[in-house]
């Protein structure tokens, strides 16, 4: 560890650093290198020993049922060595009972006995606040198979598997099949090593592995059984433990003071980001634009900032602060739309001089795909792609998913290449790309092509500002599942500058998203560094 300690800004740095950290604290106290032995403490064949003899008095006095024999543990099984006094068990030969929870679901009532599942255990801790709850005759009726008592663990085993906690308190509850239930012989094992022991990589190994079926996948009690785990003496199991929790600490005031210091960064940035946006003239926009310029080493070391540093881009190309005010000596030659009038109470910010607020459909051709009958395989082959929403992914198209013949293409649209392709429905609402090839697209998807006065660059720029994507949010019916129809989307207004004044911003937008994809590399340059330099150290532990 005291190699380690000297490396914890690493583990600090580090995206996953902390994490890591966590893990490589458990899985030292569960090779006994976390804490020394003490030759005084009972060994663990002892300890064994007398665990026998209690579950042999309780199978005697009924308190609990006769277990199926366990098959001896081979060499080859062992995952590693372990201190001399320790002994390699299987999970079972500790417990009195491993089970799970109700295999049906309860009646569920308003104010009751809590029944519990996976949600309320994912945190790593029993979360009391969000459960449903079932009657007291239902409760009892189920812990005549499956009683959570003080001092058990439970272990989650369906959808987020492997997560042990041990019950810390006497409220009475009931559990789903979704929960495990591991009645430890608590007076002779200690209940939270046996949770750090459970949620360690040798055993978290263990439940993946265990784990059977496909999506909603269950880690199978006969499995769990079989664990092959590591002993120590009852005494040192408690020692181990302390260490545990002080180690574990060190870690939350390690993550605490990087939150701490993302936070502060975020908000640094923000400001600055702010200051620039709300410049009035160009000496207080070059004065904002220096600061951050000046602390881009500081400032833009997480994604987060350097999203907000685009967002920023985008908002301020579409105001005209970008430029500087000689380019801008041209009228806009464009008319507006006659069917989709802009009124000035609707101008969401001004406009600089010789620019326009129009609507999207008064700057090119715009569409709406259609899907030609599934049934009928005459329509789909190789002619030419057809896209989904979820072939456009980051501001790219995938063009190879599916793709139409010559008379499907009859009954679709045809999209010219060069268009912007806008996702108009769902959770991915917003999503857009410019497609490099003529392409057909299904009802999913508004587009565009622009006319030859408008630049595509530029009006890309519009769409994908937070400006327009709120714009999309706020004129979409639907919660569950937001939708913007054609009429809405094309009534948007766009702040329109003359053609050669959107060639300037378009170009400009190109230097400075470079240089965001440029601190975006190095971004992940560093960490990629950071984690070699902490897998270096960890391989070293």
């Amino acid at each position: 560890m005291k190699l380690l300690e000297k490396h914890f800004e690493i583990a600090l740095e580090t995206p996953e650093g902390i994490a890591r950290l966590r893990e490589l604290i458990l899985k030292l106290a569960m090779q006994g290198k976390l804490v020394e032995q003490n030759p005084n403490d009972q060994p663990a064949n002892l300890l064994l020993e007398e665990i026998e003899k209690e579950k042999e008095r309780l199978l005697k006095s009924k308190l609990m049922k006769k277990q199926s024999s366990l098959d001896t543990i081979k060499k080859e099984q062992i995952p590693y060595l372990i201190p001399s006094n320790w002994k390699w068990i299987k999970l079972e030969n500790i417990c009195t009972l491993i089970t799970d929870g109700a295999h049906h679901t309860p009646n569920y009532i308003d104010d009751g006995v809590p029944f519990l599942s996976v949600k309320n255990l994912s945190s790593g801790k029993i979360d009391f606040d969000d459960t449903k709850f079932i009657s007291e005759a239902e409760h009892l009726e189920l812990t005549k198979r499956c009683k959570p008592e003080y001092n058990d663990i439970l272990l989650t085993k369906i959808g987020t598997t492997g997560i042990a906690v041990t019950i810390d308190t006497d409220k009475q509850f009931s559990i789903f099949v979704s929960v495990a239930l591991l009645k430890i012989i608590s007076d002779k094992v200690y209940p939270k090593f046996i949770e750090n022991l459970i949620n360690s990589p040798l055993v978290k190994k263990y439940s993946k592995d265990g784990t059977e079926g496909v999506g909603n996948k269950n880690l199978v009690l006969r499995k769990i059984r079989e664990y092959i785990i590591p002993l120590p003496p009852l005494e040192e199991q408690k020692r181990i433990v302390e260490k545990i929790d002080q180690l574990m600490l060190l870690c939350d005031k390690l993550e605490e003071e990087r939150n701490r210091k993302n936070k502060l960064q975020l908000q640094i940035n923000s400001a600055a980001i702010n200051n620039l946006i709300k410049a009035n003239d160009e000496i207080s926009f070059n004065k904002a634009w220096s600061f951050i310029t000046n602390q881009f080493d500081t400032l833009y070391t997480v994604k987060q900032n350097v999203t907000v540093l685009k967002d920023a881009t985008l908002n301020l190309a579409i105001k005209g602060k970008l430029i500087t005010k000689n380019v801008q000596n041209n009228e806009i030659d464009i008319i507006s739309s006659k069917k989709h009038i802009v009124n000035e109470k609707d101008y969401p910010f001004s406009l600089p001089k010789g620019w326009k607020w129009l609507v999207l459909d008064d700057l090119g051709l715009t569409q709406t795909g259609t899907t030609p009958a599934t049934k009928n395989s005459e329509y789909y082959g190789d002619y030419i792609p057809f896209i989904g929403p979820g072939d456009i992914k980051n501001q790219v198209i995938n063009y190879t998913n599916l793709s139409l013949t010559e008379l499907g293409l009859e009954k679709a649209r045809l999209i010219p290449s060069y268009s912007i392709m806008m996702v108009c429905i769902g959770g991915s609402i917003g999503k857009l790309a410019i497609n490099d090839r003529d392409v057909a697209c299904n009802q999913q998807i508004n587009t565009i092509t622009p006319y030859s006065n408008i630049d595509l660059k530029y009006l890309f720029a519009v769409l994908q500002s937070s400006y327009f994507q709120n714009q999309i949010v706020s004129n979409s019916s639907g919660s569950a599942t937001p939708i913007i129809n054609k009429q809405k989307w094309i009534s948007i207004p766009i702040p329109v500058p003359p053609y050669e004044v959107q060639k300037v911003i378009s170009n400009k937008v190109d230097e400075l998203f470079k240089l965001c994809d440029m601190l975006e590399k190095n971004i992940e340059q560093s960490s990629k560094k950071q984690s070699q330099i902490l897998n270096s150290v960890l391989a070293q532990v």
